[in-house]
């Protein structure tokens, strides 16, 4: 029973250090929380008169892109897909027929 009594005076008294540490750790905060306070990352606001100046210029900027027709727009023509003759499909295919021969002629010697 003595050893837990020491046990129990022990924690108390770290307790009290780290209670101690923790309240010097906060008055340093409140010291300097002005300068470390919450901090918005630098970027600074931005008056409703700046930004309807922005949004203006890029109405205009999307103006002169389409134009002066307003707002309508132009559909881009697909281009035709090519077509390959029947000789260079038959040309291809006896190629690739000969390209499987080979490989299945050194697949046999392989083996």
């Amino acid at each position: 029973m003595t050893q837990l009594a020491g046990v129990v005076r022990l924690l108390k008294t770290e307790h009290t250090r780290l209670t101690r540490q923790i309240e010097g750790i906060s008055a340093a905060l409140s010291a300097f929380g002005a300068s470390y306070g919450k901090q918005n990352g630098g970027r600074s606001k931005i008056s409703a008169a700046g930004r309807a100046r922005i949004a203006e210029a890029q109405r205009q900027r999307w103006a002169k892109v389409r134009g002066k027709s307003g707002l309508t727009k132009t559909v881009a023509a697909v281009p035709k897909r090519r077509t390959m003759s029947v000789s260079a499909r038959k040309k291809i295919a006896a190629a690739q027929r000969l390209r499987w021969a080979k490989f299945k002629a050194s697949q046999k010697k392989a083996a």
